[in-house]
């Protein structure tokens, strides 16, 4: 678990979202009323269906650090095709944005539109999984290169490090 700063924008709620499973601890944040108060869950949404999307989305953050999947899920893409976003236009500046149909908007409408914009910014890669397999902890990679491994190099990258090293 990293104590990085939150990943940027509309990343930090993906981010959030993967981080409310602690696969060390097996703790599901989604079980509390304060958990699923963090995400700004609508009344009565599918926690099944919330926890099918946090794990498409680990699977898409383990991809963008090369890592392979945890297991097998459905794929992101196909879960997010149930979100009804439409096109925002500012009447300030004239700029656009996908912005979530409904308000109170569904979770998966909000992450649709987070990833929409990430991809607009060019900061969708840089979210990422860490490669501890008792972790996975969502981390924006803020490294130069965006070759980042870990949530947090003290912890998760110490430990590879000295697994490593006494396999010599």
């Amino acid at each position: 678990m990293s104590e990085r700063a939150p990943a940027p924008g509309g990343l930090a709620l993906i981010e959030s979202l993967v981080n409310t499973l602690d696969l060390e601890s097996g703790t599901d944040a989604l079980e509390t009323p304060e958990g699923r108060a963090r995400l700004d869950l609508a009344e009565g949404e599918d926690l099944s269906g919330i926890r099918e999307l946090r794990e498409s989305l680990r699977v898409a953050l383990l991809a963008h650090a090369g890592h392979p999947p945890h297991r097998p899920v459905t794929p992101l893409g196909a879960l997010l095709t149930a979100a009804p976003l439409v096109v925002a236009i500012s009447a300030e500046d004239g700029s656009a944005s996908l912005r979530p149909a409904t308000d109170p908007a569904p979770l998966v409408s909000r992450v649709a539109a987070a990833v929409a914009e990430a991809l607009a910014a060019g900061t969708w890669q840089r979210l990422k999984a860490c490669e501890a397999a008792d972790c996975h902890w969502a981390y924006y990679d803020r490294s130069p290169a965006g070759r980042g491994r870990w949530c947090s190099m003290q912890v998760c990258g110490a430990r590879a490090k000295m697994r490593r090293y006494r396999a010599k």
